[in-house]
């Protein structure tokens, strides 16, 4: 399956956090602005998002200030 674009620029986005393991408030809000900016959140994208939120909640990634 091919990544759009947008589900691409989140992938990037993400692996960034992983590699710090952290991700600032700040670049937060910017991928869900990314994922939302067009109006629709595809299943690349979602997923995408999903995985983050599974890596914050389960402290993989810290949210930082």
């Amino acid at each position: 399956m091919t990544l759009s674009q947008d589900a691409h620029n989140l992938r990037t986005i993400i692996e960034n956090a992983i590699k710090d393991e952290q991700i600032t408030r700040d670049e937060y809000e910017q991928i869900i602005h990314m994922a939302t900016m067009d109006g629709y959140i595809d299943p690349q994208e979602r997923e995408l998002l999903r995985q983050l939120r599974e890596m914050i909640e389960d402290k993989t990634i810290k949210l930082v200030k």
